[in-house]
């Protein structure tokens, strides 16, 4: 048996079977995947994936067992390989993480710029999505933490370091009708109009969802709904709906042409987390990353965080 053999096993079914994304994600050729999963199969005695002629459509019973386990080997390689980086070159090698638009487009520049400062040699990626993807970018061990709000909660996998919390705004162009509100804005004004916002924005758990229904009011149409903040403005400049969506995403130097309206009243905030594995060995570096986002973050306290029950205290 062949760390690689287990590698391009895990490979295809993160590809959703399909051996040539695969093969084509591993820099290799799709007979060279099929032949060591073959081999792989044959020593083991069983078929880790069922096939209809030469395609994959399912995994058998044994082979998610097998999957499982080579998910956890592959993981603790890399951290064997962690550990012995962090003391021949600790100041080089790589972090990877999964954000969303928001956090990355206005949170992160000056955390970044930071931390390339300080180390030149680490090779910084950042990848974007929604919650619930970010969070599988992590159990996959494509990200090394995700930055993102209380949808990954329902993550059990993870462990979540609760940061800062944010509040919510409305944006609306010139001469629009909440401009002549009565103030602060009342969660009445606001229904009356569609919104723009983000996808996950109305969801039955989210706060934003809960404030309509505790106001006893149905909830408002959503014109558009995207996980890009910039995409939110551009269609609210078009005048398609009134922009909810967080207020750090306003720039009075660039949305000048756009008003803010103070919606913090009218939502619960909501709170940033960052998640790690809790099995994963952290890189130096990357405690330093974390805080220099989140300062009141040390590295004995995530640490501490990590391996023990996290109570949801935003006063760290």
């Amino acid at each position: 048996m062949k760390l690689q053999q287990l590698r391009y096993a895990l490979e295809v079914y993160r590809h959703n079977l399909n051996v040539s994304e695969a093969a084509e994600a591993l820099f290799t050729s799709q007979p060279g995947i099929s032949k060591q999963i073959r081999l792989l199969e044959e020593e083991l005695g069983i078929q880790i994936f069922i096939r209809s002629g030469k395609r994959v459509v399912s995994v058998s019973q044994p082979g998610k067992a097998v999957l499982e386990l080579a998910e956890r080997i592959l993981r603790d390689v890399q951290n064997i390989k962690n550990i012995g980086s962090e003391f021949t070159e600790h100041d080089s090698g790589s972090l990877t993480i999964a954000t969303t638009h928001t956090q990355a487009r206005y949170a992160l520049p000056a955390i970044v710029a930071e931390f390339v400062q300080r180390y030149p040699k680490v090779r910084l990626s950042i990848k974007q999505g929604s919650p619930d993807v970010l969070a599988q970018m992590v159990v996959n061990g494509e990200a090394d933490f995700a930055i993102a709000t209380e949808a990954l909660e329902e993550n059990g996998e993870l462990r979540k370091l609760p940061c800062e919390a944010w509040t919510h705004a409305v944006i609306v162009p010139d001469d629009h009708p909440l401009l002549d509100c009565r103030h602060p804005l009342a969660i009445e004004d606001l229904a009356a109009f569609p919104l723009v916002t983000y996808e996950f924005a109305l969801n039955h758990n989210n706060n934003i969802a809960r404030a309509f229904q505790k106001a006893r009011l149905d909830l408002p149409t959503v014109a558009l709904s995207s996980a890009d903040t910039d995409v939110l403005k551009t269609y609210v400049r078009l005048g398609l709906g009134v922009g909810l969506m967080a207020k750090m995403a306003y720039d009075v130097k660039t949305d000048g042409d756009l008003h803010l309206i103070d919606a913090s009243h009218l939502f619960e905030p909501s709170h940033t987390y960052i998640a790690l594995r809790p099995d994963t060995y952290l890189r130096g570096y990357t405690y330093d990353f974390i805080n220099l986002f989140a300062p009141k973050l040390t590295r004995t306290q995530i640490d501490k965080m990590l391996y023990e029950p996290i109570e949801e205290d935003f006063s760290i």
